[in-house]
């Protein structure tokens, strides 16, 4: 049956945590699960955009079971306080790994060092991943059905084929840089999709990317988006979707029942519309083995963490 994107499965009874959450496609992606019933743990850096995010989607859903968790992606400690905090949750259902900064960083590093764009968008990830991955397992166990960790890509890895080989090498230009972190995400999402199997573990890693959603076409939040206030001229504009329209991947890849581990969910047309499952990105969901050994080898070293299954 084709995917309904306003007529989610009942999430009653589950827990979703989305990195990312008090803007753009992480605040849609909450709001949309806690109107399907689901409790929404909104996990960013700032206190009062939390607040914010937290009382817009109650707003639009009355009624909306919502919580909040300090998380910034570019501090491992910090990282490592929110995922005790997670842990300590009844059960983690899905955790969506959509936070990153989108800002043209340079020179700019993490509190760690890393490079802020790969520290942000893939080490961070890795590291909270490893972190909730007992609480993910035990909730896929008790539940009986996969738990699930969604990883956000983006359509340039595809038409941009970088290839990884030492991941924390400079990356000259905003896009590139872009690319980069998204096409190491990938990389480490398929690994640990097929090291989860083998280990027979219950939870699955998708990956998904969102098509191109932009301000112009997003609809207002008050206190987390307000067309007045927050126009910037696109040139892709005529041809997106909205931040609202571009979560839909994403919670498909967490709610779709019949969505398994490795899959890969993306607007039907490339840039907008249903999300439906493609065909993975032959140069990440099936790399060499021995370059894909060397990434996440030095992903967790990066990470400080280990996933062990």
């Amino acid at each position: 049956m084709p995917w309904n994107p306003v007529g989610l499965p009942d999430q009653r009874g589950r827990v979703h945590v989305i990195t990312g959450a008090t803007a753009g496609i992480g605040y849609f992606a909450a709001e949309q699960l806690a109107g399907a019933g689901a409790h929404v743990v909104l996990a960013s850096r700032s206190a009062s955009k939390r607040e914010s995010a937290r009382d817009a989607i109650r707003a639009q859903v009355p009624g909306a079971s919502v919580s909040t968790v300090a998380l910034d992606l570019a501090s491992l400690d910090s990282v490592r306080s929110a995922a005790t905090e997670l842990a300590a949750l009844e059960r983690v259902d899905g955790l969506f790994l959509n936070g990153g900064t989108m800002e043209r960083a340079g020179g700019v590093t993490t509190v760690d060092g890393l490079p802020l764009m790969l520290g942000t968008h893939a080490v961070a990830g890795l590291a909270l991943s490893a972190e909730l991955l007992p609480k993910l397992a035990e909730t896929g166990r008790h539940a009986g059905v996969d738990a699930r960790i969604v990883h956000a890509s983006t359509g340039f890895v595809r038409r941009f084929r970088l290839d990884v080989d030492d991941i924390t090498a400079r990356q000259r230009g905003f896009l590139r840089d872009y690319t980069h972190a998204k096409t190491v995400t990938e990389l480490v999402a398929y690994e640990l999709d097929r090291r989860l199997r083998a280990g027979g573990l219950p939870v699955a890693s998708i990956v998904t990317h969102p098509g191109v959603g932009v301000d112009a076409r997003t609809p207002a939040r008050p206190g987390v988006y307000d067309p007045r206030t927050q126009r910037r001229r696109n040139p892709f504009t005529p041809w997106a979707q909205g931040k609202d329209a571009a979560a839909w991947s994403g919670v498909r890849a967490l709610t779709d029942p019949s969505a398994i581990g490795g899959q890969f969910f993306g607007p039907e047309s490339g840039t907008r519309g249903t999300p439906v499952r493609l065909d993975p990105n032959p140069h990440t969901a099936h790399a060499d083995p021995e370059r894909v050994a060397r990434v996440w080898s030095q992903m967790e070293e990066l990470a400080g963490a280990s996933i062990a299954v």
